[in-house]
């Protein structure tokens, strides 16, 4: 076979014409199959749409949308350490705005006021909450409505697109202001309370804690955010819940505070201005913490008006100020103990070591004379009898022994001049003076006088209320100093945790004798007949204490205090600390009582109704 004749055997080609045939048909019943099927299924959709999805779809069409609702936590209850409820939740009705669904927010405004009472106040409340948050969420503008407020506003709510009932917890603290210099306050969360928040924990949650307890343990008492998925109409109105995650409450606090011995503080202090603390020494536990007079914690949960702000804030009274963490006041004679014992202790002086209280001192190549309360003086006394006498001169003469380095330290070791660590956040520290204080803070060099009149406790020296309760407790348990704290215990579901200290926080060491001479002084100012503890009266239990006084100006060399004709709030301080039984010391109490003599006479309502009260005993962790 030639070239030609295999090339033209190569272009033959076959054509089956019946396969061709039947794939032709396989293919158009596929594409018919497809055809069907989607035609089916748009079918079923519709069908669907418009038999059970035809509600939804309505309400979808009418402007509804889905929209995340945060639940925000139970704020955790507050009880005593007896379970006495010092904070608690309450629940009320508020009415809340969304913005961003009010068409003309003034008229709205205007028309709620037609037949619910909204105050100036509350207006001015709700346009600071609207400027610190996003439109869209809902924003309080009244709290606590009646119920015939409710009802009315239901009956009305067709008018008003974007306003809601919403039924929430408010905080509420039955014993009102006799517990809040511990407790503090809850407020409404403000702009510089944003900048340190969690704000995705703090959704829906309109109040934090300002002050106190309530601030310290924020993190505690808040507990964790829950959401709601829900399906809400045109005017913000909830149709269902698609979907929710519970939120966590926060946890219940117990407090070391005796709410009763509180309430006799308070009773005791009557009209005066000052401060009570009481520990219990072997813990630290604090017992009482009352500044007096003081105001009621419940005015500032949901906004203060201005008008009774400035009515506590410009009062001469003080009732915001919290003395009994923030005062600082001379101590007067309560420091003579604490000078006594170091000097006791670094052998500076015996048990016999006697000075004659003429009734003034002068310093070496002076012509100055440093006058004793008593201008006709004490005679002669040794260490145990000037501190239940309170001889000036005498810690005058001891004094110049220790020197002022000497008195700062021993100072310091028990407490003074610094925090004491408690919980409230706002405690101030106090001050023990020192020669390089002077120079950094006046601008001059440390005279010898300054050491005088800091060893009978005035001059810069400043202690608080807490400091002094402290310390005298530390001094009750022969230099074991425990820490004072609030938190007894905290409380979930689940568990309860103490919060307890195991060993004291710092260790004054001292001999055996200086503990006895100093102790015994102070029971010999109750006891002794020349003590000047007489306003205390003469107890069924022994006591140990000391007396004080703050001068609150100077008078001259040649002037007798008790002449001048002094206004009230020109008169001394009063200080007075104390621990009962000496034997084993339940409490210990510092107490200052502003421009009155009467320190004593409250320690002694107040010790009373810890020892001697028929009610139930105080928990023991």
């Amino acid at each position: 076979m030639t070239v030609r004749q295999r090339s033209m055997a190569k272009r033959i080609i076959l054509k089956d014409l019946n396969q061709e045939l039947r794939l032709f048909q396989r293919r158009i019943l596929i594409v018919g199959f497809l055809l069907l099927l989607g035609v089916l299924l748009i079918i079923a959709r519709l069908c669907i749409l418009q038999w059970f999805q035809h509600e939804r779809y309505t309400t979808l069409s009418n402007e509804n949308q889905l929209t995340i609702i945060p639940i925000p936590p139970n704020r955790g209850l507050i009880y005593d350490r007896n379970g006495v409820l010092l904070a608690e939740n309450l629940p009320v009705f508020s009415l809340e705005l969304i913005p961003d669904k009010v068409a003309n927010l003034q008229k709205t405004l205007r028309e709620l006021r037609e037949f619910i009472q909204i105050s100036d106040n509350d207006v001015a409340q709700f346009q600071k909450q609207i400027k610190q948050q996003r439109r869209f969420e809902k924003v309080a503008l009244k709290s606590q409505l009646t119920s015939q407020e409710v009802a009315q506003f239901y009956v009305n709510q067709y008018r008003f697109p974007g306003v809601l009932i919403n039924a929430e917890l408010l905080r509420y603290y039955p014993l009102g202001e006799v517990m809040v210099s511990a407790l503090g306050y809850v407020g409404r969360i403000n702009t510089a309370d944003l900048q340190t928040l969690d704000i995705s924990n703090y959704s829906g949650t309109n109040y934090i804690g300002k002050l106190g307890i309530e601030k310290s343990y924020e993190n505690i008492l808040h507990g964790q955010v829950g959401n709601e998925q829900v399906e809400t109409d045109a005017s913000g109105r909830i149709i269902r819940i698609m979907n929710r995650s519970s939120p966590v409450p926060g946890n219940n606090l117990y407090l070391t505070i005796d709410s009763q011995l509180q309430m006799a503080a308070v009773a005791a202090l009557g009209d005066h201005r000052g401060a009570v603390v009481a520990i219990e020494p072997a813990t630290g536990q604090v017992l009482a913490l009352v500044s007096q007079p003081a105001y009621d914690p419940n005015l500032f949960v949901t906004g203060i008006s201005q008008k009774d702000f400035d009515a506590l804030n410009k009062s001469l009274d003080q009732p915001l100020f919290n003395r009994a963490i923030r005062g600082q006041y001379p101590p007067g004679s309560i420091v003579k103990p604490f000078y006594a014992l170091t000097a006791l202790n670094q052998n500076l002086i015996s048990t016999e070591w006697h000075v004659y209280d003429k009734g003034w001192f002068m310093l070496p190549n002076s012509t100055h004379r440093y006058r004793g309360y008593k201008k006709e003086g004490l005679g002669s006394v040794n260490v145990r009898q000037a501190i239940a006498q309170s001889s000036d001169i005498f810690f005058y003469e001891l004094s110049r022994k220790i020197g002022i380095e000497g008195m700062s330290n021993i100072l310091n070791a028990f407490g003074f001049g610094k925090d004491t660590g408690i919980e409230l956040r706002e405690e101030l520290p106090g001050l023990v003076p020192t020669p390089a204080w002077k120079r950094a803070n006046k601008g001059s060099a440390w005279y010898p006088g300054d050491t005088i009149i800091t060893g009978i406790g005035q001059g810069f020296l400043l202690v608080t209320p807490l400091q002094m309760a402290s310390a005298v407790a530390a001094l009750s348990m022969r230099g074991n100093r425990y820490h004072p704290y609030l938190l007894l215990k905290q409380e979930t579901s689940r568990l309860t945790e103490y919060n307890k200290l195991l060993k004291p926080e710092t260790k004054v060491n001292a001999s055996a004798i200086a503990w006895e001479t100093v102790i015994g002084g102070m029971e010999d100012v109750i006891s002794s007949p020349q003590g000047t503890g007489y306003r205390f009266g003469k107890p069924p239990y022994s006591v140990a204490a000391k007396t004080g006084t703050a001068q609150v100006f100077s008078i001259k060399q040649n002037e007798n205090y008790k002449d001048l004709k002094i206004p009230e709030r020109l008169r001394d301080h009063s200080t007075f600390i104390a621990f009962a039984p000496v034997e084993d010391p339940k409490i210990a109490i510092a107490v200052i009582v502003e421009n009155s003599p009467d320190a004593a006479k409250v320690a002694r309502k107040v010790i009373d109704t810890y020892l001697l009260s028929t009610t139930p005993l105080p928990l023991t962790v």
